[in-house]
């Protein structure tokens, strides 16, 4: 049964005019009255003339002198108005002024809400979805009309673009949902709203539906803005609606409005038209598994989830420029769609390269195909070989070998039970295995039947993770026990499978279905039987879902094909001739994972993953010896520790490392000192450090030589080298904003954002659109990527990287990149490391530097006149303070990268008089 609400809820008042309001322009706000008329059911009681406060474009864009291109049609949802979309209001006008597509815009406030008419009447979905077709009606929107909808106004808008397919172009939504699942609860906030006793006092009598909307919003609204929400709802009379709202929300099949809901929910799966889907993961109502079944109804959506934003989307995120970035992809013109993809700046390359033509990528892509070799390759033709393929360090018990042979059958029976539990092609496996045998044999099993990976570290920290594993929505997870416990405990989804034997009590508090070792032994009993292995996945198919380190934001989940799994193979194959025969010592999980795929004997040595700074000298010396390596791979931080603990190394241990023909340390700057460091233990090998990231592991490459040559050529940033084999690298120039608008060159000695363009690029960002979109943009070839790295090319074609797009400081003297000032001021006597920050306003920022010193700081504070005298004249640009820490903040993965959006946020509030703690 519907809950009642209490008598005030029927209470009538005329639509109004909104007082003024921050952010709302009176002339965008008209009365709209939308005369009586006859019912639209038969027997049904005649519609009454009903009076509508909506925002309206309409004649600030005749003003302009512009014609709109369509109508974008905004619905809030409960318990907001049409203030919601006030910024979508004024980014349209911002453009059409600009000269850009003008798009008329029509926020309206639904019947009972916002300034519009009370009724005194409830308003059911289905009264809601007609009321609005009366509205638009009446405006006489004749198209192309593209729905912006929120909260229940989604599936308000929803079910308006599904009654007029002849008006709609495009879709847009943020956070809702057309489908309540009869095996999933209500969300806990609304059934709690929804009891019977607390659903009048919650949401009319008193406004407490309205401040706890309020108060989730990310960031904090402020007082101003949260006034201006509660504008039109001050006393229970004017808040009826926002209780009919919730009392409306069918709850199962028996409520009035259930019939209603389905109907739109089976209209919006047959709508073909394009649709944005955007997303605020932290909303406490609007949960994941409702953007997932939106998803899946309009499988031709572009998905963007605005990591840390919350419900009221608008307000938490930049909705505004997001919408009119996609239309302006899709809708140029307001009628033709498009295809998907960004269309300013313009990169005029003409290279045979610049993959422009569609019929070129596609023959491409079928050639691509064709000649495609499965990741797992190297283990089909290994697979009878009794030589080692893998060596655990750190196996419960002690150093444990797993040879060719049992791995591959391994892989192959872990593949054939999974699919025997119902795994299927596509289906999302999340692994929290720390590297060995277990996490190699589940990611090439679940690869091998077309599954896709899910790869989220645990040097993510539990945050990090924890958003990453919820964002990739996996399916399944196969887990060790810390990585089961945190899923059951932060309420990850998906079905559980642990790597160890577990207690039956332990099983059923950690929700665990299955151990990875019964999972094999079904799939042993399944290929005995007969059962075969499916055809290898095409090379277009998703393979991996692999998240960056987040040392630059929220960790971002990267998806690659499995054409593009084998390109970074090759890549690294080709570069560093590692292969069959091959002995890896691999302390950095990517490449310990690529080692079978590589044909490469691999060890991981004995080190806590989450911290590379735990890896000692001998751990290193010990996995060389197990598995007689010739080639060792670790991240710098884990570099530093190695030299660090040398002194504890044996006359054995040196002789082991000194097999070593080539070491690489990658994923941050690697100084020459650090590198000349690591060949005295490792006096026979050489030392490279290649340049990449999650999106593209080998970009460019560079050796000791070269990192040597570079620190006396006195040019600006780190150099990392020449392009490797099948990459090219440009440059986009920045402008005195520090955004970088030119087109692509590759001059020497122009600083801008790297551009890279090779075949084991990324296929694009999870569910992120709006990032997918400005790493492509001016980059015509499919397998390009903007980095968000700045730099320069020199003379001799080799890259300097000079810091993130995001840390450049833009003074009143021009743009600074933060690189080449730290490695000037790293100079100077008592000095470590450096951090450069820029505070102020953009355009007016003044650089302030952030240094450790040597010896450490005890405490943060002011620099001592002498050493801040010295920093500033190493530093070569005017530095406005000189600041010292105990000890920078770094990335979690590598332990090394500089977090310099920390070091500003802290710079500016210390500086602003705030307390001096530790950044």
């Amino acid at each position: 049964m519907t809950p009642r609400l209490p008598r005030v809820a029927t209470s009538t008042a005329q639509a109004t005019l909104p007082p003024p309001l921050p952010g709302l322009d009176p002339a965008w706000s008209r009365l709209v009255t939308v005369p009586a008329s006859p019912s639209d059911r038969p027997g049904g009681p005649a519609r009454p003339a009903r009076t509508w406060h909506l925002l309206d474009t309409a004649a600030s864009l005749a003003a302009l002198g512009v014609e709109p291109v369509g109508t974008l049609l905004c619905v809030h949802g409960n318990p907001t108005w049409s203030y919601l979309w006030r910024s979508v209001v004024a980014k349209s006008l911002a453009v059409a002024a600009a000269g850009g597509p003008a798009w008329r815009v029509v926020a309206v406030d639904q019947l009972g809400m916002g300034f519009s008419e009370r009724t005194g009447v409830d308003h059911r979905l289905a009264d809601r979805v007609a009321d609005l077709g009366a509205l638009t009606d009446e405006l006489g929107l004749a198209g192309p009309v593209v729905t912006l909808g929120h909260d229940w106004g989604g599936v308000v808008s929803l079910g308006w673009a599904v009654d007029h397919p002849d008006l709609v172009v495009a879709v847009t939504t943020c956070n809702t949902a057309v489908h309540q699942s009869a095996d999933a609860p209500i969300p806990a906030p609304l059934r709690l709203a929804l009891r019977p006793q607390l659903l009048g006092r919650a949401t009319v009598i008193t406004p407490a539906f309205i401040e706890t909307t309020l108060a989730i919003a990310h960031p904090k609204l402020d007082r101003a803005t949260a006034d201006a929400y509660r504008a039109p709802y001050r006393g229970a009379a004017r808040r009826g609606a926002v209780g009919g709202f919730v009392a409306d929300i069918p709850v199962d099949a028996s409520h009035p409005s259930a019939v209603e809901l389905d109907r739109i929910a089976a209209g919006v799966a047959a709508l073909q038209v394009p649709a944005l889907l955007l997303w605020g993961p932290r909303d406490p109502v609007f949960l994941e598994r409702y953007l997932d079944d939106l998803a899946a109804r309009l499988p031709q959506a572009d998905v963007h989830r605005f990591e840390g934003a919350g419900h009221l989307l608008p307000d938490d995120a930049d909705v505004a420029e997001t919408v009119f970035d996609w239309l302006g992809d899709h809708l140029p013109d307001g009628t033709a769609p498009t295809p998907a993809g960004p269309s300013l700046p313009a990169d005029t390359d003409t290279d045979a390269d610049a993959g422009t033509d569609a019929d070129a990528r596609d023959r491409e892509a079928d050639a691509t195909d064709s000649t495609h070799r499965p990741l797992w390759t190297h283990l089909t033709e290994l697979r009878d070989s009794d030589e080692p393929a893998l060596v655990e360090m750190a196996a419960p018990g002690g150093t444990r070998t797993i040879t060719w042979r049992l791995l591959a059958r391994r892989i192959d029976e872990v593949a054939a039970g999974l699919l025997d539990l119902g795994v299927r092609h596509g289906d999302r496996v999340s692994l929290l295995v720390t590297p060995g045998a277990d996490l190699t044999a589940a990611l090439y099993a679940c690869i091998r039947i077309g599954a896709v990976v899910v790869v989220a570290d645990a040097g993510l920290g539990l945050g990090g993770l924890t958003r990453a594993v919820r964002g990739a929505r996996p399916d399944w997870i196969i887990g060790a026990l810390p990585g089961l416990a945190a899923a059951r405990a932060l309420g990850w989804p998906g079905r559980r499978i642990a790597t160890v034997a577990l207690p039956a009590p332990a099983r059923r508090a950690l929700r665990v279905e299955h151990t990875l070792a019964a999972v094999a032994r079904r799939g042993a009993a399944r290929l005995a039987a007969g059962s075969a292995l499916p055809e290898a996945p095409a090379a277009d198919a998703p393979a991996a879902v692999l998240f960056t380190s987040g040392s630059t934001g929220p960790a971002k989940g990267v998806v690659y094909t499995h054409g593009q799994l084998g390109a970074v193979r090759d890549a690294l194959a080709g570069q560093y001739d590692v292969g069959v025969g091959t002995g890896l010592v691999a302390g950095f999980a990517p490449f310990a994972l690529l080692g079978p795929a590589l044909g490469a004997r691999s060890a991981a040595p004995d080190m806590d993953v989450t911290a590379p700074r735990t890896l000692t000298a001998r751990a290193v010396a010990d996995a060389v010896v197990a598995a007689d390596a010739t080639v060792v791979f670790l991240s710098p931080a884990a570099l530093a520790n190695v030299v660090a603990t040398a002194s504890a190394l044996t006359d054995d241990d040196r002789r082991a490392l000194g097999r070593v023909r080539l070491f690489l340390s990658a994923g941050a700057p690697v100084s020459a000192a650090l590198l000349t460091a690591a060949t005295q233990l490792m006096p026979n090998a050489s030392a490279h450090t290649p340049y990449g990231m999650t999106e593209g592991l080998l970009m460019t490459d560079v050796d000791l030589d070269g990192v040597r040559a570079a620190g006396v050529s006195g040019a600006e940033g780190i150099c990392v080298g020449r392009p490797a084999a099948s990459v090219r690298v440009r440059i986009a120039p920045l402008d005195a904003d520090g955004r970088a608008t030119g087109a692509l060159t590759e001059a020497p000695d122009v600083t801008g954002e790297i551009v890279v363009v090779a075949p084991h690029v990324r296929d694009h960002y999870d569910r992120l659109w709006r990032t997918d979109r400005a790493s492509r943009l001016g980059v015509s070839d499919p397998r390009g990527h903007r980095t968000g790295d700045v730099g320069h090319l020199d003379a001799s074609g080799q890259l300097w990287v000079e810091g993130r797009m995001q840390h450049v400081v833009t003074t009143p003297d021009g743009v600074v990149t933060p690189v080449g000032p730290e490695q000037r001021m790293e100079r100077v006597a008592g000095i470590g490391r450096v951090g450069i920050a820029g505070i102020g306003p953009a355009g007016t920022q003044q650089v302030v530097a952030v240094v450790e010193t040597v010896p450490a700081a005890r405490r943060p504070g002011p620099a001592a006149p002498a050493l801040a005298d010295a920093v500033r004249g190493a530093a070569g640009v005017p530095v406005a303070a000189v600041l010292v820490v105990p000890v920078l903040p770094t990335d979690i993965r590598h332990n090394s990268k500089v977090d310099r959006a920390r070091l500003s946020r802290w710079a500016s509030s210390v500086l602003a008089g705030g307390r001096m703690t530790r950044p």
